[in-house]
């Protein structure tokens, strides 16, 4: 008998929904989740249609809780699972989202319960995070002999104050809703009941505006976050080269003069 698919994965109206799908066990990452995911971020960059991603995590206690540790410990015991430190490459599912460094259509998290280790990583790699006021974000890997490989450690020291990130590695604690987004990790809090609309006023926001435009701002706002300012306004950005060209750039102001909402085209 196939087994139940690991993640679900809906297209409709420009948004794609990314929903990983084992609520049984908190949406837990195992090896098959991964190659599924995999096949789902390929399809997502590769589809002119989809705009934007939704990830999310089914059920009501969790986005994940990261890597399935169970199949870890029964891969360790049967002499299967190698050594393991940053990244992905070489294994199941590479690249994963977390090190999809090119990929330049918006993801929104839709945070519900628990963001643990990889779920928390999976986080820290999209553009927009909407969380339930219930919401728990954490790295806890440091307790378990372990290190957040899947670019916890990288991102979390960018992403906050460096003692406030270290607070946090060295020592696996959880911080809420309300405090990632008083970090700026989180867009906004919502109600538990409120959390599907208001991660739906995000999407429809960002669907509104011309894709190659949101495109090339994710681009360029991600490659030049690095570089000394001169040299970030004299980098060349593949996807902003797309959008000066593109009919959407000429559609926009047109739309405007003439008091009417765009049409996007995507070319």
């Amino acid at each position: 008998m196939p087994q139940r698919p690991r993640v679900r994965y809906e297209k409709s109206a420009h948004v794609a929904r990314i929903t990983l799908d084992r609520p049984e066990v908190l949406n837990a990452m195992d090896l098959r989740m991964h190659e599924e995911l995999a096949e789902i971020w390929d399809d997502f960059e590769a589809d002119d249609d989809m705009w934007v991603g939704v990830l999310s995590g089914a059920g009501s206690r969790a986005l994940s809780v990261g890597q399935d540790l169970k199949e870890l410990a029964r891969r360790e015991q049967e002499g299967q699972a190698a050594p393991s430190t940053f990244g992905s490459r070489g294994k199941p599912g590479w690249p994963r989202l977390t090190e999809r460094f090119d990929l330049a259509k918006p993801v929104v998290a839709k945070v519900r319960g628990y963001a643990l280790g990889g779920g928390f990583e999976l986080v820290l790699a999209c553009d927009i995070v909407v969380a339930s006021h219930d919401a728990t974000f954490a790295l806890p890997e440091a307790r378990l002999g372990l290190v957040a490989g899947a670019g916890g450690v990288f991102r979390l020291s960018r992403q906050l104050p460096w003692k406030t990130a270290m607070g946090h590695l060295l020592t696996g604690r959880p911080m809420t809703a309300q405090r990632a987004y008083e970090l700026g990790l989180v867009n906004e809090v919502a109600a538990s009941g409120d959390l599907d609309d208001v991660t739906e006023t995000w999407v429809t926001d960002i669907v509104r505006c011309a894709p190659l435009a949101v495109r090339a701002v994710k681009e360029a706002a991600t490659k030049s976050a690095a570089l000394p300012l001169e040299s970030a306004f004299a980098t060349r950005y593949p996807w902003e080269e797309r959008r000066m060209h593109s009919d959407d750039a000429v559609e926009g102001p047109r739309a405007f003069a003439e008091k009417r909402e765009p049409e996007w085209q995507a070319r």
